[in-house]
């Protein structure tokens, strides 16, 4: 069954930032939604990496990312893979964006999800029936 969304990497930080209040609260009910739905809303290896990574950066323990990836592996995980690779490499010819951020677009195509959340892609775009949804608009802190 594919899912209806797939979170980029910022949701998840967002959802453990103490610096960003008002992001903090949606991400985290982004994340329940996902908790509360099992199977709609998909990651990727590469999210789970990028999530790892800063969130070491931000001052938490290995072991603390360790235990949060292992749980959000629980939700659908798109595998990276040389098909992947291929089909983001096509998608950053297309859409002209950075490998990262077409990696990103190739795991949501391939989760099945039509709707990809994420504050780093141009908000309400559509990307060849993924659109972009930028949960943090209007929430800038103060």
């Amino acid at each position: 069954m594919p899912a209806n969304r797939f979170l980029d990497t910022n949701i998840l930080l967002y959802g453990y930032n103490l610096d960003a209040p008002s992001k903090r609260a949606v991400a985290q009910s982004l994340i329940e939604d996902a908790w509360l739905q099992p199977g709609k809303t998909a990651i990727s290896v590469q999210v789970l990496q990028e999530f790892h990574v800063n969130f070491v950066r931000q001052g938490h323990s290995p072991t603390e990312a360790t235990a949060l990836i292992g749980d959000f592996s629980l939700w659908p995980v798109i595998d990276n893979s040389l098909s992947l690779f291929r089909l983001g490499l096509s998608l950053q010819a297309r859409w002209q964006l950075s490998l990262w951020d077409a990696m990103i677009l190739a795991a949501a195509q391939t989760s099945g999800a039509h709707e990809l959340l994420s504050e780093d892609f141009n908000h309400g775009q559509d990307y060849g029936g993924i659109r972009v949804v930028n949960p943090f608009l209007g929430k800038d802190e103060l």
